[in-house]
């Protein structure tokens, strides 16, 4: 296939030809060599070759056919989509000054260009012709899917709006990227900005051997901070550091002083240079016109244009039905906790800054271990393996390391082979947190597969965690909720790498419904508690020992130790997410504040305190993509221990069987068919709620739920 550089002009080829965005799309990115400097050179090229492929498919005289009308359009825009995610990645996981302006610099024209797609009457009118042409009946169905899928987003991008709405609509458009932008750098640059430097061990009482070394390491490696006089302590708000404090520090105002920074980062009771509270009035605003624009009544009812549920109410119904079944069991937690942490712990009264602490002290006395016994057995190389080995075996797949030039030196490769030993893409794995990183896990794609005329493109998938890196020499050590949350983030990738689909256009991140597309990653959590599973992820890092059956037994009576609490959090923020959009105007931060009170008192157990600044740093709601749609947790938790329910009812968890057809029926056909479709055809039927609630432990045996 002719790259992107070749086909700019000539005058531009001396410089363009070897710049590592504009290889060809079926070769490999260089990411070591891809510098900012190369980011607005690439992307003005690339989009000003879409532009002209757009506008020349856009030409009423050619033939309404795929071959003549959609193939150029996806020639030219896949190797702009392709650069634009490689220098969205690398934002996210080595973010530097110069990287960023360059992406900034890029992120207008991007958007302008993204709405000036969705604007085009001409493209438009040519994606009616071809499906109102006589061939469209018998076309292949992922081709009818792909144009089905287009002529909607269209009508979503404002393309029948005329005249000034239309110009009104593309620059609200524009706007709400770079205010996502600014609010996740906001919250990127105050995490960063904030550390605390303790001079004494004994201020760390209490926090496991291997994060106090980390915190040493840490203060050494800053040359900001003087170690000649005494070792030195360096906490930060990042996970690896934040978490540890909370669970196991005895210094309560040590954990009160993390918890407050957290708690307030990016908002008025922080750093103002970060404060988010502008942008996230101003983000409402532009959803909530944006929507108006388009004849919906609000944001929500605009966004579940493309999910699986029909309505808000339908959404908030739903999330009040499963707060009623999960309440009781949430009371009957806390009020256990503050019992233990009052007469056992003296913290009376218990604050939010005690919870972690208390819970994992409640946790050992009832269970008789600690996620620090626990995390011995973790080392990070034998999880990916046995992660590896996992995938194998359910999906008849090979996992192979392969090198590859990457971004940073904690980078690892793998080629994915079919059972034929055919390629059929990459997994580039990045677990650990980093300063200019990222907060959270994620999974996202440098590009989808594709068939074309030339060749066969394999999707390249990153997965992107934030662990805590081993010290001394010994290999990072996981906890379980570290493990689970590695298992999550497969489950997302395995939706890309095990794709049949030929067509990018209905491929899993581009077609899957929002609420549905955490069926893989929720469902392939339930492997991380069974023992046969466990057994191939662990050895111990001094005597490479698997986990003990008797260890794992404690873990396992401890599996829903809380979930009434876990649960009515996540509850929390879906309905306070919900209840924003529903609103036919935007918001002052104030009210903000306010519905969240108001959620609270709703379905909340624990209430923080009045200077809690929670949404202000809530990037998935404000830069994540997840407006309108955090509810997609737990509709998804639906799907996924259904799923999983079909391999409980077979001989064996690990059924090679079923996960062939959890492989041909949810992962491998991607968003070419409804969500829905595709779990009726793995389970035979619609999805039902009861396996959640019997994985969570939340249906008692006679099938209703526990009082407290």
């Amino acid at each position: 296939m002719t790259s992107a550089a070749q086909t700019i002009s000539a005058a531009q080829t001396h410089s363009l030809s070897s710049n590592p965005l504009l290889g060809c799309v079926h070769q490999l990115v260089d990411y070591a060599a891809v510098k900012p400097e190369h980011i607005v050179p690439a992307i003005e090229a690339l989009l000003a070759q879409a532009r002209g492929a757009i506008d020349a498919a856009a030409d009423p005289s050619l033939p309404a056919t795929w071959e003549a009308i959609v193939t150029p359009l996806d020639d030219a825009t896949e190797p702009l989509w392709r650069a634009w995610s490689v220098v969205g990645h690398l934002k996210s996981v080595v973010n530097t000054p110069a990287l960023r302006e360059a992406y900034n610099q890029m992120l207008g024209p991007v958007s302008e260009f993204a709405t000036w797609v969705g604007l085009h009457e001409g493209l438009f009118k040519q994606y009616k012709r071809l499906a109102d042409s006589p061939e469209f009946g018998q076309w292949p169905a992922v081709r009818r899917r792909v144009i089905e899928l287009a002529l909607r987003d269209f009508r979503l991008s404002g393309v029948e709006l005329e005249g000034d709405l239309k110009t009104r609509f593309a620059e609200v458009s524009e706007r709400q990227s770079e205010v996502s932008q600014k609010f996740s750098e906001n919250v990127l640059d105050a995490n960063d900005a904030w550390t605390l430097v303790l001079d004494s061990i004994t201020e760390l009482d209490g926090v496991p051997a291997d994060v106090v070394a980390a915190f040493k390491q840490a203060a050494m490696d800053d040359e900001a901070i003087d170690t000649s006089s005494g070792d030195k302590f360096k906490l930060t708000l990042k996970m690896p550091s934040y978490l540890p404090v909370m669970q196991y520090a005895t210094n309560r105002q040590l954990r009160h002083t993390l918890y407050k920074a957290y708690a307030t980062l990016a908002s008025d009771e922080g750093d103002p240079q970060y404060d988010n509270s502008a942008l996230i009035e101003e983000s409402l605003a532009l959803r909530a016109e944006s929507a108006k624009l388009l004849g919906f009544h609000n944001f929500a009812a605009l966004q579940l244009e493309t999910r699986m549920a029909d309505t808000p109410e339908q959404v908030l119904q739903f999330l009040r039905e499963l707060a009623a079944r999960a309440l009781p069991y949430a009371h009957r937690d806390l009020d256990e906790l503050k019992a233990f942490a009052k007469t056992e712990l003296g913290l009376d009264p218990m604050e939010p800054w005690d919870v972690a602490f208390a819970s994992e002290k409640l946790r050992q006395a009832k269970y008789d271990y600690s996620e620090e016994e626990v995390k011995q057995y973790f080392t990070e190389p034998k999880v990916v393996s046995g992660l590896f080995e996992l995938v194998s075996k359910l999906f008849s797949v090979k996992l192979i390391d392969e090198p590859m030039p990457a971004w940073h030196a904690d980078v690892r490769a793998a080629r994915v082979e079919n059972a034929a030993g055919e390629l059929i893409g990459h997994l580039v794995i990045d677990l650990y947190a980093r300063t200019g990183k990222q907060g959270g896990a994620w999974v996202g794609s440098e590009r989808n597969r594709r068939r074309s005329l030339q060749a066969l493109a394999t999707p390249v998938v990153y997965l992107t965690c934030n662990f805590a890196k081993g010290q001394g020499g010994k290999p990072a050590l996981l906890t379980h909720d570290d493990v689970i949350t590695l298992f999550h983030e497969s489950g997302h990738a395995l939706h890309a790498l095990l794709s049949e689909v030929d067509e990018p256009g209905a491929s899993a991140f581009a077609a899957v419904e929002w609420d549905a597309i955490e069926l893989p990653s929720q469902f392939m959590e339930n492997f991380c508690w069974e023992y046969d599973v466990l057994k191939s992820l662990t050895a111990h890092v001094d005597t490479g020992q698997p986990l003990p059956e008797s260890l794992f037994n404690k873990m396992k009576a401890a599996k829903n130790f809380q979930s009434g609490m876990q649960t009515v959090r996540q509850i929390e923020f879906a309905l306070f997410d919900m209840l924003l959009h529903h609103q036919p105007d935007g918001m002052g931060i104030g009210e903000v504040m306010q519905t969240l009170d108001a959620v609270r008192n709703e379905v909340a157990v624990i209430k923080p305190p009045t200077w809690h600044r929670f949404p202000h740093a809530f990037t998935h709601l404000f830069a994540g993509g997840y407006g309108a749609g955090y509810y997609s947790y737990k509709w998804a938790e639906v799907l996924s221990a259904d799923a999983f329910a079909a391999f409980e009812e077979a001989q064996s968890t690990l059924d090679p069987t079923t996960g062939e057809l959890f492989k041909r029926e949810i992962l491998s056909v991607g968003g070419m068919r409804p969500a829905t479709e595709s779990f009726k055809a793995f389970r035979g039927r619609d999805p039902q709620i009861d396996a959640l609630l019997r994985h969570s432990g939340m249906i008692t045996s006679d099938q209703e739920p526990a009082t407290a």
